[in-house]
């Protein structure tokens, strides 16, 4: 007969079959269950107890162009020199530009941290339940705690100045009797000592309190940072973004734990966004304002210069007039001169602006060419008068022209100073900064519940089916039998045997731990039941009565099949031997309630007879047993010896069964020794512990000793959804 040993191949092993995944799903239910149940707990303690945030949103809008600013020169204007467009992207990096935070932390201070101090986990919880019942109040304290805050607590410091040692350390300031405080280092050292509104100093420390609300004894945790650290930081916590493309409307967005805190902040910001666009709108006439005042004082001078030369030339000509005709050319001249004068005064202005190749300038050069030109032609008339009128002409006409640019300049002074002063910007705000501060905005509760549950459960899932895939020990008969070992028996796991031992393993308590004494109807001994028929069946043909069970590794369970297996033949009426050849590591004498000693170890090396090393097992009359003995340094030399092959032929002949517990043929080679005296040989191999590749090697292991395995014992097979165990056994038992 021809024996079926093929292996599971790669395609075999990594099919999916979604049957078994539900079914392990189904086996790990509770474990399934207790992971997503503990998520959810998690999930909803943190929901509970984390700290609410609060959002302030505002509304900005910016006009598309900036009202036109009155006093504005006429030449820009008709040239269309002014302010533009502003694009979304720039307005809003100018409202979260330094600039404009840094104006609204120093409007509130929010380079000085205060942190009331709260009891570790909970006492955020308790101070915001006693805030929401009695806002202005300040809670009692609890437990007797006076150095926590408990709700209510408030401190406005007005100032602190700190050394740059102390800079972003948390200093520690302690509440006092009649509004006095204590501030202290980190190493408990006492800096200043002072009193509310009163400015204490000492230790390099300055400090101002506008405020404090809190019982004696409560500690506050402040603390100085960096002025441009904390503005960096609220650069990227406000939020802003333009509600639909090109509308112009700007949404402004702050979160804070504080919700008072955060609609301040954002007024601040909005406010100062508006104050800057005004300045920068009204920059054009500022310009031009600190131009002409500039300009004024040198005018003035041109006009006493020219009115000094007119008195000291009049003087010496004897009052000397001018005539009608040269009235009329002086007027002409002095409106010429005049209108020069003005145009150089805006091309210095416009030196500042553009370059010489600007059509603008191009332009106002070109008018001051006409205009000189026309100057040019007055000069010749005026040579034609005599000397006497060219002189008072000219000095005539540089007085006036002084005075009329004098004048020109204080009209135009006013009429900037006006335009810089009522110079409106084209930002406004729409909507002033608002808090719903009965509805935080994080956490989500319900949604931060749901997704926590899910989270566990899709974890727990993952864990099982990765625990699954990389746990590749055999959970069902036929992956035995298709390495060519029939399975003589399935033995179902037991839950007394696993309460009644210690991971595992036998207690060394001094009783009898055999399953098949203790609960004789348990589905294991049942199973151990049916082995005893097969195995009946299995030594017809066998040479002797000795029956070797051993397993490819450790904790297979060798040790309760054969020790319960000789159980339950004693039981049949049979006279029955176990003998434990494990002498290194054997436990039986542990599941029958004795020492190790005497031993089988002893009778190899002549230490003691075999009639006293084979002992009967209480309450089985037709059981005895052979432990292991003391542990010898040779133990496969010891089973070589002649001594053992004697013992096996005394025993086989006193008793009707004899079964050998040996040691792990893949750790030591004691079983593939002892395998050659027996005529019956199993191997056991464990439910989810075992691989097929690791039976297989085991098989070859003893047909490389010339020894033939009658099949596999499948032991502490577990419930299953879904395979052998589901429909294996069933429990059949009297219910009286």
């Amino acid at each position: 007969m021809t024996t079926n040993t093929r292996i599971p191949t790669q395609d075999d092993t990594d099919e999916i079959d979604l049957r078994q995944l539900l079914g392990t799903l189904i086996d790990h239910k509770w474990w399934i269950a207790a992971i997503t149940g503990g998520f959810f707990v998690a999930a909803a303690a943190y929901a509970l107890l984390a700290t609410p945030i609060y959002r302030a949103d505002a509304i900005v809008q910016v006009e598309s162009k900036v009202p036109s600013l009155p006093g504005l020169s006429d030449l820009s204007q008709s040239l269309g020199i002014g302010a533009g467009s502003a694009e979304a992207t720039t307005e809003i990096a100018l409202i979260t530009s330094r600039a404009v935070v840094g104006s609204a932390v120093n409007a509130l201070r929010l380079d000085i941290e205060v942190e009331p101090n709260r009891f570790p986990l909970f006492g955020g919880y308790f101070a915001r339940k006693a805030e929401r019942s009695a806002p202005d109040a300040l809670a009692d304290t609890r437990f007797g705690m006076t150095r926590f805050g408990w709700g209510g607590e408030k401190l406005d410091v007005f100032q602190l100045d700190v050394p740059r040692k102390l800079i972003d350390r948390p200093l520690t300031l302690v509440a006092g009797d009649n509004s006095s405080y204590e501030l202290f280092d980190e190493q408990d050292n006492l800096l200043v000592r002072g009193e509310i509104g009163k400015v204490a100093a000492g230790q390099g420390v300055t400090m101002q309190v506008a405020e404090i609300r809190a019982h004696p004894g409560m500690r506050f945790e402040v603390t100085r940072h960096r002025h441009l650290a904390v503005v960096n930081d609220l650069q990227k916590k406000v939020s802003v973004s333009e509600s639909g493309k090109d509308s112009g409307i700007l949404t402004l967005a702050f979160e804070n734990a504080d919700p008072e805190l955060a609609q301040n902040f954002l007024q601040q910001v909005a406010q100062a966004y508006v104050r800057q666009n005004v300045e920068r709108n009204s920059a054009e006439a500022s310009a031009q304002l600190t131009f002409v005042k500039e300009q004024l004082p040198n005018v003035r001078s041109q006009v006493d210069a020219a009115q000094k030369s007119l008195s000291s030339y009049q003087m010496r000509a004897n009052s000397v007039d001018l005539t009608l005709q040269t009235k009329g050319l002086l007027d002409q001249e002095v409106a010429v001169e005049t209108s020069i004068q003005q145009l150089r005064l805006q091309q210095a202005e416009m030196d500042r602006k553009f370059t010489r190749d600007h059509p603008a300038y191009q332009a106002l050069m070109r008018q001051i060419g006409d205009l000189e030109a026309r100057k040019s032609g007055f000069q010749g008339q005026v040579k034609q008068l005599p000397e006497a009128q060219q002189e008072l002409l000219r000095l005539t006409r540089d007085l006036q022209v002084s005075n009329e640019m004098y004048t020109a300049m204080l009209n135009q002074a006013q009429q900037l100073d006006v335009a810089r002063a009522g110079t409106v910007g084209n930002v406004r705000i729409v909507d002033a900064a608002e808090v719903e501060a009965t509805e935080p905005v994080k956490p989500r509760k319900s949604l931060l519940v749901l997704v926590g549950t899910l989270l566990g459960a899709f974890l727990s899932i993952g864990l099982v089916l990765l625990r699954q895939v990389l746990n590749r020990g055999v959970e069902d008969p036929s992956q035995i039998e298709e390495i060519g070992l029939p399975v003589y028996a399935s033995i179902p796991v037991s839950p007394g045997q696993q309460s009644d031992s210690v991971r595992g393993k036998f207690r060394a308590d001094g009783k009898l731990h055999l399953l098949a004494v203790k609960d004789p109807a348990d589905l294991a001994v049942e199973a151990v039941r049916s082995l005893r028929t097969s195995l009946h069946f299995a030594r017809l043909e066998a040479k002797n009565n000795i029956v070797l069970i051993s397993g490819s590794s450790p904790n297979a369970g060798k040790t309760f099949v054969s020790s319960n297996l000789a159980a339950v033949i004693a039981q049949a009426g049979q006279r029955v031997l176990i003998i434990d050849a494990d002498m290194r590591k054997g436990t039986l004498h542990k599941a029958l309630g004795a020492t190790q000693t005497p031993g089988l170890s002893d009778v190899l090396v002549g230490k003691t007879s075999l009639d006293e090393a084979i002992r009967a097992v209480p309450g089985l009359d037709n059981l005895s047993f052979i432990a292991r003995g003391d542990v010898p340094p040779n133990p496969s030399e010891l089973l070589m010896h002649r001594n053992f092959t004697e013992l096996l032929e005394q025993v086989e002949k006193r008793f009707d069964l004899v079964i050998i517990d040996t040691p792990p043929i893949l750790a030591v080679t004691d079983a593939a020794v002892i395998a050659h005296h027996a005529g019956t040989c199993l191997l056991v191999a464990r439910f989810g512990l075992n691989q097929p590749k690791e039976l297989m090697l085991a098989r070859k292991r003893f047909e490389q000793n010339n020894v033939q395995l009658k099949g596999a014992i499948f032991n502490a097979v577990e419930r299953r959804a879904t395979g052998y165990y589901s429909y294996g056994y069933y429990e059949y038992k009297s219910t009286r």
